[in-house]
């Protein structure tokens, strides 16, 4: 069945006049995904259907307005994890300990948290991944070459905004400018 997935989104990236590299060598069992920019909804589909291309059984993290019936049960089906962003509710938490109870964990996350400017990034991602100490992959959505390309990982060290400004030149090298204003 994941063949058929795969190549239907072989084909839909065709159509949409997409391209993307292959998985890395550096992939791991457990890791924290981000991508960036998340410009629009279309975002979300590129990245479902390269989970799908590539075969990636992972968790893509999108806003909980979006799980209404029926929605809600094809993205589940599809490895959407549903998210409230206007309050806490010990997400970061629960995904650690979602990533300590599993042999293989991969979450995917856009931590601009929306298609709107934002000043800063939302940095979840990091600390999700400093507390179940696994890598955060760098993946870039290329609107203009039309293209999704792997940029890279990192083990998060011990100062977040130092890593945020390394994640951020990682990105501007690849031509997208993260915004961190409030961060160092």
């Amino acid at each position: 069945m994941k063949s058929i997935f795969s190549l239907i989104g072989k084909i839909l990236y065709k159509i949409l006049g997409w391209t993307y590299d292959e998985l890395p060598e550096y992939w791991f069992k457990k890791q924290v995904v981000v991508g960036f920019p998340h410009v629009s909804n279309m975002d979300t589909v590129l990245a479902f259907t390269y989970m799908k291309i590539a075969k990636i059984d992972a968790k893509l993290l999108v806003k909980a307005e979006w799980f209404f019936w029926p929605m809600s049960i094809f993205l589940k089906s599809l490895g959407g994890v549903p998210v409230k962003r206007d309050r806490s509710t010990g997400f970061v938490d629960k995904i650690v300990e979602e990533f300590n109870k599993s042999d293989k964990f991969i979450l995917a996350m856009v931590p601009e948290g929306t298609r709107k400017n934002v000043a800063r990034i939302r940095t979840g991602f990091w600390n999700i991944a400093k507390g179940a100490n696994v890598p955060i992959v760098f993946w870039y959505l290329d609107n203009k070459e039309k293209r999704t390309k792997w940029l890279g990982y990192m083990m998060p060290g011990e100062v977040m905004e130092d890593d945020l400004l390394k994640i951020r030149d990682i990105y501007e090298k690849a031509g997208y400018k993260i915004p961190l204003n409030g961060h160092k």
